[in-house]
C-alpha cells in the first residue's frame, strides 16, 4: 500500500452556498431554510442527527478543511484488484466546532471532496475550559479535564495544559485540536500510531466523549467549587 506525500492542504476554493437554492430532504433541513433552526447548538441540543451537509455549510459557514492523509486502498472482486484513494480529511472552525471524516474514489480530487462532506456531516461540538491544575485562569483555552478515545490498537489521552504552552501532540492530532480551537494540550497516544485515521478517529472520539452526561457533572462539580 503507498502512501501519497502531500504535506499541509488547505482547500480554500469551496463552492459558495447558496441557501435559496437548496432543497432540503430532511426535517432538520427544512427547518434551517425557514430559519426555525439558526444555530448548529440547537441541533446539538436537540440531539438530532445531521444527515445533509447544506446544513453544516448554512449555519457553519467559516468551516475550514485539511487534508491529513491520502493512501491507496485496494480490494479483491471476482475479476481483479480494484483499486481507490481513501482521503483523511478534518475540519473545524477554531472555535469549538470539529469534525472528521474518509472519501474513497478512483480519483483523488472526488476523494477529497468526498472527505470534506463527510466531515462535515460529523462535526460536533467541542467543551472548551481550563482543567489544568497548573492554570487558574478559567479562560477556555484548553479541555475542561482529561479524556481518552480509543479506535483498534490507538489510544489517544488528552489532557488539560497551562497557558501558553501550545499543543504538545503529533503532527495529525496537532491539526485537528487547532481546527477545534484548542490552543494548550497534552496528547499522549500508543497503539499502531502509524495508521494516522486511527489516530485520527481516537481524538475525535476523545473530544466526543467531554459531552459524556459522566464528564458534564464533573465539569459543573468543579465549576461550583
Amino acid at each position: 500500500m503507498a502512501d501519497i506525500k502531500i504535506g499541509r492542504r488547505d482547500r480554500e476554493e469551496r463552492h459558495t452556498f447558496n441557501i435559496e437554492a437548496w432543497q432540503p430532504k430532511t426535517t432538520i433541513g427544512k427547518r434551517v431554510k425557514s430559519h426555525d433552526i439558526t444555530s448548529i447548538e440547537q441541533i446539538f441540543h436537540e440531539g438530532k442527527r445531521i444527515e445533509e451537509v447544506e446544513i453544516v455549510e448554512a449555519l457553519l459557514p467559516d468551516l475550514k478543511n485539511e487534508v491529513i492523509e491520502i493512501i491507496s486502498v485496494q480490494r479483491m472482486t471476482k475479476n481483479n484488484r480494484k483499486q481507490k484513494y481513501r482521503a483523511t480529511v478534518v475540519v473545524g472552525d477554531g472555535k469549538g466546532h470539529v469534525g472528521m471524516g474518509a472519501g474513497k474514489d478512483v480519483e483523488v480530487k472526488a476523494a477529497i471532496d468526498s472527505g470534506i462532506k463527510n466531515a462535515k456531516v460529523n462535526v460536533i461540538p467541542v467543551i472548551m475550559g481550563c482543567g489544568s491544575w497548573q492554570c487558574t485562569c478559567g479562560t477556555p483555552h484548553s479541555l475542561p479535564l482529561i479524556v481518552k478515545g480509543k479506535c483498534g490498537s490507538v489510544e489517544v489521552i488528552l489532557k488539560p495544559a497551562p497557558r501558553g504552552l501550545g499543543v504538545v501532540a503529533s503532527e495529525p492530532v496537532k491539526k485537528m485540536l487547532e481546527l477545534a480551537g484548542v490552543k494548550d494540550l497534552w496528547s499522549f497516544s500508543r497503539g499502531r500510531t502509524r495508521a494516522k485515521y486511527n489516530v485520527l478517529m481516537a481524538t475525535y472520539r476523545a473530544l466526543m466523549n467531554i459531552g459524556s452526561m459522566k464528564n458534564i457533572v464533573e465539569i459543573s462539580a468543579k465549576s461550583k467549587q
